[in-house]
């Protein structure tokens, strides 16, 4: 298992300890691997969600640590959403 899944499953577990995420959401990091967010917590696993967010590593990490906006990352292209946009917000909302 890759650090950068294990990392950013802990940092996201840390994000969803103060808030409800009911769905589910797969962030797919590029040539790393994915990370499954839904009620039970943050986890490396590449199994089906309600909406998967693709990028690469230094993407994800910058809006892990809160230097870049997940909407600001859509806008520029960084990241591209595939699924339920409705999930997608609200994740982005949990994780501000």
């Amino acid at each position: 298992m890759s650090d950068i899944l294990s990392q950013a499953a802990e940092a996201l577990n840390e994000k969803l300890s103060g808030g409800e995420f009911g769905a589910s959401a797969k962030f797919e990091i590029s040539g790393v691997g994915a990370v499954v967010i839904d009620a039970d917590g943050a986890r490396v696993s590449d199994e089906e969600a309600d909406v998967t967010l693709s990028a690469d590593a230094e993407t994800f990490q910058d809006i892990l640590s809160g230097e870049l906006n997940p909407t600001s990352a859509f806008m520029s292209g960084k990241l591209t959403i595939d699924g339920d946009m409705g999930t997608a917000m609200q994740l982005a909302s949990v994780l501000a």
